[in-house]
C-alpha cells in the first residue's frame, strides 16, 4: 500500500511538472508571438507616419497644402506637423523612445481628430481614432522603456 501511494504521488508530481513545462512553453511562445506582433505594428506605423502622412506635408503636396489652407494654418504648421510625424515614426523604432513616441503621436492624433470634426465635418475622423488604438497599446506595452529614458536623461 505504501508503494502505491508513493507511485501515485510520483506520478502526480511528474504530471504537474510536465503540465507546468507545457504551460511555460506555451507562455514563452505566446510572449514571443506578442513581441513580434507588437514590433511589426510599430514598423508599420513608422512607415505610415513617415511615408503616407509626413512626406506629403514635407514636400508640400497639393493635397496637404489645400488641407492646411482650409484650416487656415498655412505652410509653417504643415511643415511642423510633417516633421513631428516623421520624428515620431522614426522614434517608434528606437527602443528607448518607443513608448514616448507612441504617446506623442497619440496626442497628435487627438488633435487630428478634433480638426477632422471641426474643420472637415468629420470626413476622415475615424482615421486618427483607429491609429490611437495601436499607439495606446505600444505606449502601454513598451512603458518599461520610459524608466530607461529617464535614467539616460538624468545622467546628462
Amino acid at each position: 500500500m505504501g508503494r502505491d501511494r508513493s507511485a501515485t504521488a510520483s506520478a502526480v508530481s511528474t504530471s504537474t511538472v510536465l503540465t507546468s513545462a507545457v504551460s511555460a512553453s506555451g507562455h514563452v511562445r505566446w510572449a514571443r508571438w506578442a513581441r513580434i506582433t507588437l514590433r511589426s505594428v510599430q514598423v508599420l506605423l513608422a512607415l505610415f507616419y513617415g511615408v503616407a502622412s509626413a512626406l506629403p506635408k514635407l514636400i508640400a503636396h497639393p493635397s496637404a497644402v489645400e488641407s492646411f489652407d482650409k484650416m487656415g494654418w498655412g505652410s509653417g504648421a504643415m511643415f511642423t506637423i510633417g516633421a513631428l510625424e516623421l520624428a515620431g515614426g522614426a522614434a517608434l523604432l528606437i527602443p528607448v523612445l518607443q513608448s514616448v513616441a507612441a504617446m506623442a503621436l497619440g496626442a497628435l492624433m487627438v488633435g487630428a481628430f478634433i480638426v477632422q470634426l471641426t474643420v472637415f465635418d468629420g470626413q476622415n475622423a475615424a482615421t486618427p481614432l483607429i491609429l490611437i488604438v495601436p499607439l495606446t497599446l505600444i505606449a502601454w506595452a513598451r512603458r518599461g522603456s520610459n524608466g530607461e529614458l529617464m535614467r539616460l536623461v538624468r545622467q546628462r
